[in-house]
Order: C-alpha cells, then sequence, then structure tokens
C-alpha cells in the first residue's frame, strides 16, 4: 500500500511543508511524514521502523489521505473519551479546589494550634465531589 500522488503542487507543498513542521500538532506531523516517506518509495514497514509507530497506523493513515486527501489526515469529530462531569460542575470543581480549606490550622500568638474557620467556604462535600467524579 502506497500514498496517492498529489492531486497538484499546492498539496504536495502543504504536506511535505506540514512533514517538516515544528510548531504544528505532533500528529499531523508524523502523518504528514507517513505521506512523504511513501511518496518517496518506503514501503509501509519500512516507514513503520522509520517513524517508531505501528504497521497498523502506517496503513490507516495512508488509507485516510487516499481516501480524504490533506483532511483526512486530522483527527475526526468525537475522538477521544467523552467528558464524565459537565463544564459547570468541572468550574465549581476548580473553584472549590483554588480556595483554603475549611479548618485550616494556624498558630495562635501563645504557639498554640487552633483553626482558623471550619465553615466549608463552598457548598461541596467530599461526598459530592466523590459522584460528581463518578459520573
Amino acid at each position: 500500500m502506497s500514498a496517492r500522488p498529489a492531486l497538484d503542487g499546492v498539496e504536495e507543498g502543504k504536506v511535505r511543508r506540514l512533514s517538516g513542521a515544528r510548531h504544528a500538532p505532533a500528529d499531523w506531523i508524523l502523518r504528514a511524514r507517513i505521506i512523504v516517506l511513501s511518496w518517496e518509495g518506503d514501503r509501509v514497514p519500512a516507514i513503520a521502523s522509520r517513524l517508531g509507530c505501528h504497521e497498523k497506523t502506517v496503513r490507516k493513515w495512508l488509507h485516510r489521505f487516499n481516501t480524504q486527501g490533506l483532511d483526512g489526515l486530522g483527527d475526526r469529530p468525537g475522538c477521544g473519551r467523552k467528558r464524565r462531569i459537565t463544564e459547570a460542575e468541572r468550574s465549581r470543581i476548580i473553584a472549590l479546589v483554588r480556595c483554603g480549606p475549611p479548618g485550616r490550622l494556624m498558630r495562635e500568638p501563645w504557639g498554640d494550634l487552633a483553626a482558623e474557620d471550619e465553615s466549608a467556604p463552598g457548598e461541596w462535600t467530599l461526598d459530592t465531589l466523590t459522584e460528581a467524579a463518578r459520573r
């Protein structure tokens, strides 16, 4: 299996620039390098060993490039694990973590330890945080 020839000079230029980029996402750079090495005549096992990835990965990206072109080198929508908590819950957890814990110990002028304020700063408890994390 090998990559199809570039449709025009513009597509080839974009893929070659991306393969040598330093400030692009690493996964896009790897995928572009797969295409360029295929254009240079390397076979799937040679590309995989040269780039340090699995042959199945090389075949996947060659196939995606052959069918979808440069757009096929990107991630498809909906990739990755879905969030287990809502954005509002995440914001509340971050706000809770940023504030000090209730009952923070402080040293009295005479040397004894005492709790500064034992009331909770937010309305979440350890149980509600644990429940939110489980979802």
